[in-house]
């Protein structure tokens, strides 16, 4: 299945667009999923949740739903991925409390980390196998076979990345899900994606893996349009795909 969400839900600028103008903001999660059944929570990479605040998500949204949640930049971009043991475990317990609707999770890494691969190798080694974990690493030094070793030796997706429309990323597949995130479209208005970079990246897509999409164009309501043009011409073509508005 193809599961489209956005990168986030709380944009102001989405009230009118995406959310009706009587809607009052602490509402607006129950509507976004019962639009979508996903999303991406980027602000646990500023400032980690309490785990209420994952309990009260878990709460708010319907069975089918799930969060991938971004993991805190203390372990990616403070500690380099060094020493992950501790951060690692406070995340996992906190993000837990949502329960089966945990997603999966995301190591984002900063643009100037080169590629350490021990570092990485241990970081991984941190999560319990039954969580999904993607990393999008974004500087070139990490395109190497060793790296794609790593990353495939423990189930670890790489996360694809697509700016204005071109992959910023190798397209491999190293785990049995896939996850992609489209941050900026060429299209107008910007940061919209045109019809073309959206069937383009339907075709890389493998139908038979989960794969998690997650629009991360969000000013003026892009990821939203976005991600109903992409679900409706992935079901033009009778792949499965997430509910989206």
């Amino acid at each position: 299945m193809i599961v489209v969400g956005t990168s986030g839900w709380q944009y102001r600028d989405w009230r009118g667009r995406f959310y009706p103008d009587g809607l009052p903001q602490r509402r607006w999660l129950e509507h976004y999923a019962a639009h979508f059944a996903t999303v991406e929570v980027n602000n646990a990479f500023y400032r980690l949740p309490e785990r209420d605040t994952f309990a009260q998500w878990r709460a708010r949204t319907p069975d089918d739903f799930c969060v991938a949640v971004k993991v805190s930049r203390y372990l990616t971009h403070i500690r380099r991925l060094r020493e992950p043991k501790e951060p690692v475990a406070r995340f996992l317990d906190r993000a837990s409390a949502l329960g089966d609707r945990l997603g999966p999770v995301l190591l984002q890494l900063p643009p100037t980390l080169r590629a350490d691969l021990d570092a990485l190798e241990e970081a991984l080694a941190q999560f319990p196998p039954h969580v999904r974990v993607a990393v999008e690493p974004r500087h070139a030094s990490w395109w190497t076979e060793p790296a794609r070793a790593v990353l495939a030796g423990h189930n670890a997706a790489l996360c694809w990345a697509d700016r204005k429309g071109r992959p910023v990323t190798p397209l491999w597949r190293t785990a049995d899900f896939g996850y992609l995130r489209l941050h900026e479209g060429a299209a107008r208005p910007w940061p919209r994606y045109g019809r073309a970079a959206l069937r383009s990246w339907l075709d890389r897509i493998d139908p038979a893996l989960d794969t998690f999409v997650y629009f991360n164009n969000d000013p003026g309501g892009a990821a939203v349009i976005d991600a109903g043009a992409l679900a409706g011409a992935a079901r033009s073509r009778g792949l499965l795909v997430s509910r989206t508005p």
